[in-house]
C-alpha cells in the first residue's frame, strides 16, 4: 500500500501516513472538486441532493479554507491514497460509499454487508441490484460480493471461513445502537491491514450521541490505531490508520 515505507534499515515503523496529513489532503479544494465531478451521477435521494448543494455552497464561500469532513471525502481520499486491494463495508444502502471508493480505485474488490432494511432512515433502500448498477457508472472493474443479513452474524461467519483475509479499507456504518456498533468495530478492527484505514460514520448524529464514546473506546482497546474525529458540522465522521501490528 502507498502508506508503507521500507528501507534497508528501519528506525520507525513502516506506516508513513498520519491523520494530520490525511486530513489536509481530504479537506483540500482539489479533492472536493473531484468528488463533485461525479457526485451528482450517484443514485440520488433527498439527503444526497442536499449534500451536493451543501458542498458547493461551502466551497463557494470558503474555498480552500473550508474545513469539513464526512464519509464521502474521507472514503474518497482513503481510496485515492491507499489504492486498496479490497474493501469491506457494513451498511451499504444505496451504494454511495462503495461508489466513492470505486471511483478512486476502480479495481478494488468489495465485500458488502447489509440487512437491506426497507425505508431505512425514511428513504428507499432498493438492495444489491441498485448498488451493482451504481458501480457500473463509476467503471468498477473489481468484484463485488454481497452478504445479506445481520452483520453480527454474517461478519464472524465470513471471517471464520476466511481466517487469513485482511482489508486495506473498512467502513462501519451499519447498526447504530451502542452495543451493535461496538460489536461491529470489535469484529472488523483486527482484520485491518497494516497502514490500512477504518472509517466510522455518524459520530455526532443527534439520534446517536453515544457513537463518539463507542469510537473512543475502540481507540483505547486497539492501541495500534491512530485516529481522527470530526464533529464540528453535519453528522460527524471518524477514521483511524493502523500504525503497527
Amino acid at each position: 500500500m502507498n502508506t508503507l515505507f521500507y528501507s534497508n534499515t528501519n528506525f520507525y515503523n513502516p506506516v508513513i501516513l498520519n491523520p494530520a496529513t490525511f486530513s489536509r489532503i481530504a479537506s483540500c479544494k482539489e479533492i472536493w472538486n473531484e468528488i463533485l465531478s461525479f457526485y451528482a451521477d450517484l443514485a440520488s435521494d433527498e439527503y444526497i441532493k442536499y449534500l451536493e448543494t451543501y458542498y458547493r455552497e461551502s466551497l463557494k464561500r470558503f474555498g480552500n479554507h473550508w474545513w469539513y469532513f464526512d464519509i464521502v471525502n474521507v472514503l474518497y481520499t482513503a481510496s485515492k491514497l491507499l489504492q486498496p486491494k479490497n474493501y469491506l463495508e457494513i451498511g451499504v444502502r444505496r451504494g454511495r460509499s462503495v461508489c466513492t471508493v470505486a471511483k478512486a480505485c476502480p479495481s478494488v474488490d468489495i465485500y458488502a454487508f447489509d440487512l437491506w432494511v426497507k425505508n431505512y432512515a425514511d428513504m428507499d433502500n432498493p438492495g444489491p441490484h441498485l448498488v451493482e448498477q451504481e458501480l457500473k457508472k463509476v467503471s468498477h472493474s473489481g468484484k463485488i460480493q454481497f452478504y445479506n443479513g445481520d452483520s453480527h452474524e454474517t461478519i464472524p461467519e465470513f471471517f471464520s471461513k476466511n481466517p487469513s483475509l485482511s482489508f486495506d479499507l473498512i467502513t462501519v456504518d451499519g447498526d447504530h445502537s451502542k452495543d451493535g456498533a461496538w460489536k461491529d468495530l470489535q469484529n472488523v478492527i483486527p482484520r485491518l491491514s497494516l497502514g490500512g484505514i477504518i472509517v466510522f460514520d455518524d459520530i455526532s448524529h443527534p439520534s446517536h450521541p453515544y457513537l463518539l464514546s463507542v469510537w473512543k473506546q475502540a481507540l483505547g482497546d486497539f492501541p495500534f490505531l491512530t485516529g481522527f474525529e470530526y464533529t464540528d458540522l453535519g453528522y460527524g465522521v471518524a477514521y483511524a490508520i493502523r500504525k503497527s501490528n
